[in-house]
């Protein structure tokens, strides 16, 4: 065994982003959705839904994303104490998400450019499962078909602005891209002779793609309108007071087709997620005076420590197989194998690169 100290020009760090599906089995694209009759009925049914990429019974279940209904006023919920307005499982869903994205408690979310919704200031929210992904979702990889409610209304394709815009809006350190239909390759403002942003006509975008907390926010007000009048499936929300308003399944049913009439769109809910890997490269140089002796018994004699073949003391062959790097305090912090023995002698030099992925 021999040692030799690393120089800062034996390290180099590089990073490569690495792509792959979000859905369970590595599907491109998730296009059954099933629910819990359990969770439905139970009492988080009307506020939040798990959906599932097959029966909830099967054995091969797994939840693919939560749905949940934010109201600003609380309307859509049944209020916690009916002597305070206000105050129900939606208001706090709402201020869930505005601390998470927006860090300030008096902060209203903004759609497109400036349109701050209705008064309720309501959205939907699809929270993609932890277990789906490993870092964040890859913008641009989106593309989300709404079915509508009312056979005299198209069906609408989502999908994120990262290709239309130079950067991303930031909420802090985290990105957020516009949600805005795709239907038909341009958008309902463009068909009405608009600037062809994407956007609704009188409730600006569809909503948030948060990619790094793998949240999609979909803009209650857009999705009310009508196709026919500048975008939106006629979804319907109910923002009625103290009233079990069962918003969530509106969307599922959006999501999922239930109610859906004649359209050439199907409902298919595509999506990729991303990770960086990091990756450390050390070059480990073999000079070709170094490494060229051995204590294995096979070179030296166990008894007297002298090369056992007189042929080796002027012209050695040793044959590494391992590259293990040490600390300071001699502590062994990692192994590499190489793929086969490596001849090294006087007249030969090696280089060996040990990738360290982290």
């Amino acid at each position: 065994m021999a040692f030799k100290r690393l120089e800062p020009e034996d390290f180099i760090v590089s990073s490569d982003s690495v792509t792959s599906t979000v859905w369970s089995n590595n599907s491109p694209s998730l296009n059954t959705y099933f629910s819990s009759s359990v969770q439905t009925e139970g009492t988080s049914g009307p506020y939040y839904l798990s959906v599932y990429q097959t029966d909830p019974d099967a054995e091969e279940a797994a939840v693919q994303f939560q749905i949940a209904y934010a109201n600003k006023n609380g309307n859509g919920g049944v209020l916690f104490d009916s002597a305070v307005s206000g105050k129900s499982p939606t208001t706090t869903i709402y201020g869930q998400y505005r601390t998470l994205v927006l860090e300030d408690e008096n902060a209203s979310f903004v759609w497109g450019d400036s349109f701050t919704g209705s008064a309720d200031n309501d959205f939907y929210v699809i929270s993609i499962e932890r277990a789906r992904y490993k870092q964040s979702l890859l913008p641009g990889s989106l593309n989300l078909v709404l079915s509508s409610s009312n056979n005299n209304i198209n069906n609408i394709q989502l999908t994120d602005d990262s290709n239309m815009v130079t950067l991303p809006t930031y909420y802090g350190t985290m990105r957020a891209y516009q949600l805005i239909s795709g239907s038909d390759g341009k958008s309902y403002q463009a068909i009405a002779g608009g600037t062809g942003t994407g956007y609704t006509l009188d409730s600006g975008s569809y909503g948030l793609v948060l990619p790094d907390i793998s949240t999609i926010l979909l803009n209650a007000s857009a999705l009310d309108n009508n196709t026919s009048d500048g975008g939106g499936i006629n979804i319907q929300t109910n923002t009625s007071e103290d009233t079990f308003g069962n918003n969530p399944a509106k969307l599922f049913a959006a999501i999922s087709g239930s109610f859906e009439f004649a359209s050439t769109l199907p409902n298919i809910f595509e999506l990729n997620s991303q990770e960086t890997l990091t990756s450390d490269y050390v070059f480990i140089r073999a000079r070709n005076s170094e490494y060229n002796y051995t204590e294995n018994p096979s070179f030296i004699s166990g008894s007297t420590g002298e090369v056992i073949y007189p042929y080796f003391i002027n012209n050695p062959q040793t044959y590494p197989t391992t590259v293990g790097l040490y600390n300071d305090s001699n502590d062994l912090l990692a192994v590499a194998k190489l793929s086969r023995p490596i001849q090294k002698d006087f007249t030969k030099e090696a280089l060996v690169r040990v990738k360290l992925d982290f």
